[in-house]
């Protein structure tokens, strides 16, 4: 049998510090770490904390790793096309059969930076959605962008002020899209605000609390680029693990650098079968070093170009 699982029914109903039995008005509560042990008070929790501290901090990891490293929920989809959106333009680009030698698509992303760093997805302010590039595209061909499809407010013809005012009004709705659209801009500099770092940050962090996989992901980078990797590692798994395969590069990034390859392979492995170019890059290169198999880069490799079929490029 199972050592945690008949730890837990051999524990399930008494203390495991005094062994106090639950039922008849004593209620036991699990651990929270491990939820391997119950105990009937706080006391009786202290008391038994050096005998178990070793197991508790052991299995604590392993919950830590199974939520990590399962399969990610599905990405968001476009409310116009129902096409999931992918983050980056070059997300939506696949690649010919596995191969150690250059492939054009590299070619093409290093000669255009710019393009391959274009965001595929708009947030309007107006009504908080967020549409495919795509979509926005065809709406520009057709002639039908200068008003929102959902509330049917004006998206032509927007000042500064006015772009900045409506964000500010959907923050004011606890709207987490808004508030990381409006760290962006306090970022950046941009819509006529000053830069503000601090703002960015406080705006992130709100956007965070409500759940926001982007607001997470910007919080990793900016830990990350001041060197707080401890804050930066937190805010990217919690941004991986709501499917966010840009922070799951970087953690595998962060665990190559410190010598875990296993590890980074893993994040790696399933930020690239969501169609991430980054990570599907950097197996290529462990492939060619010699860390990883060709089986591994097939399967994977096949996955990716799966989730890069299922996005709507809309670059015709």
């Amino acid at each position: 049998m199972d050592h945690h699982l008949h730890r837990d029914m051999t524990t399930a109903h008494c203390c495991a510090d005094c062994g106090g039995v639950g039922g008849e008005g004593v209620s036991l509560k699990a651990c929270k770490s491990c939820m391997l042990v119950r105990y009937c008070n706080a006391d009786c929790q202290r008391n038994h904390w050096p005998k178990h501290k070793k197991e508790c901090k052991q299995r604590a990891a392993e919950l830590c790793d199974e939520a990590l490293f399962k399969d990610p929920p599905a990405k968001e989809d476009c409310p116009i096309c129902f096409l999931p959106m992918p983050l980056l333009l070059i997300s939506c680009m696949s690649l010919p059969p596995a191969t150690i030698s250059s492939v054009p698509i590299k070619d093409y992303a290093e000669a255009n930076e710019v393009l391959a760093s274009m965001s595929m997805e708009t947030y309007y302010p107006c009504c908080g959605k967020t549409i495919c590039s795509g979509c926005i595209h065809s709406l520009c061909k057709s002639g039908n962008n200068r008003t929102c499809l959902f509330c049917k407010a004006e998206t032509m013809g927007r000042t500064d002020k006015e772009r900045v005012d409506r964000l500010m009004k959907r923050v004011e709705a606890n709207d987490a899209g808004a508030m990381t659209a409006l760290g962006n801009r306090y970022h950046l500099g941009e819509h006529g605000l000053l830069q503000d770092r601090e703002k960015a940050l406080e705006l992130w962090k709100q956007a965070a609390e409500l759940g926001s996989s982007k607001a997470h992901y910007h919080l990793g980078l900016y830990y990350h680029e001041g060197g707080k990797l401890k804050k930066a590692k937190f805010h990217y798994e919690t941004a991986a693990m709501a499917g966010h395969d840009d922070a799951r590069c970087n953690l595998g990034a962060m665990e190559f650098k410190s010598g875990n390859m296993v590890r980074a392979l893993k994040h790696w492995m399933i930020a690239a079968s969501g169609g991430n170019y980054k990570a599907m890059q950097n197996l290529l290169i462990a492939f060619n070093q010699g860390s990883t198999s060709r089986a591994t880069i097939d399967a994977t490799l096949a996955a990716y170009n799966k989730s890069c079929a299922e996005c709507d490029l809309g670059t015709e």
